[in-house]
């Protein structure tokens, strides 16, 4: 697991051990940078359920202004921390230990891209894009990112959220939200 590109292009990332936490690959990792690539520079990114980090790492490589990483385990927050160090990235994140679905509704801020990759089959992308639908905690025009298995289909969000495109790469599908505004943005 490597950081593709930006200023820590090149840099290999930490990774848990054990079977609890499932890296997004680098295949699926650089088609979602392609998808996204012109909404990232200069932004406010949630890396929600961040596992090693490598998401929202590989968005502060790329130009975010500010990434925060939120993961329930002690060990991923620690390997998230350990991995923005050997990028020189630390200064630009803040990094949250706790339940994921709690920081939605106590966070108090908007972000213009937001990462939702939670184990897979476990309730919580559902729970957290309801939860984030609710709270209005995307920016207007902001997008957020979800990837789950090709199987399983996402619910409906309300409005002012639409669904965008879905994105197959082998068994795992990615699929876009947007956040509109008052203007529409092509």
């Amino acid at each position: 697991m490597r950081v593709i590109s930006g200023s820590a292009r090149g840099r290999r990332l930490k990774e848990l051990q054990g079977m609890e936490t499932r890296p997004t690959t680098d295949r699926v990792k650089e088609a979602l940078f392609n998808i996204v690539q012109f909404e990232v520079p200069g932004r406010e990114v949630l890396d929600l359920f961040a596992g090693t980090g490598q998401l929202g790492i590989e968005a502060l490589s790329r130009g975010a202004a500010h990434c925060t990483f939120v993961d329930q385990r002690r060990d991923a927050v620690a390997l998230v921390r350990e991995n923005l160090k050997l990028t020189g990235l630390s200064g630009q994140a803040k990094v949250v230990q706790g339940d994921s679905i709690s920081y939605l509704t106590t966070c108090r801020e908007k972000f213009h891209v937001i990462f939702l990759d939670p184990p897979y089959q476990s309730g919580l992308l559902e729970k957290a894009m309801e939860t984030i639908s609710a709270f209005d905690i995307l920016r207007e025009h902001g997008i957020m990112v979800c990837e789950s298995p090709l199987d399983q289909v996402l619910p409906q969000v309300s409005g002012p959220y639409e669904r965008g495109k879905d994105y197959r790469y082998g068994k795992i599908k990615l699929t876009v939200f947007r956040r509109n505004g008052g203007e529409r943005r092509l």
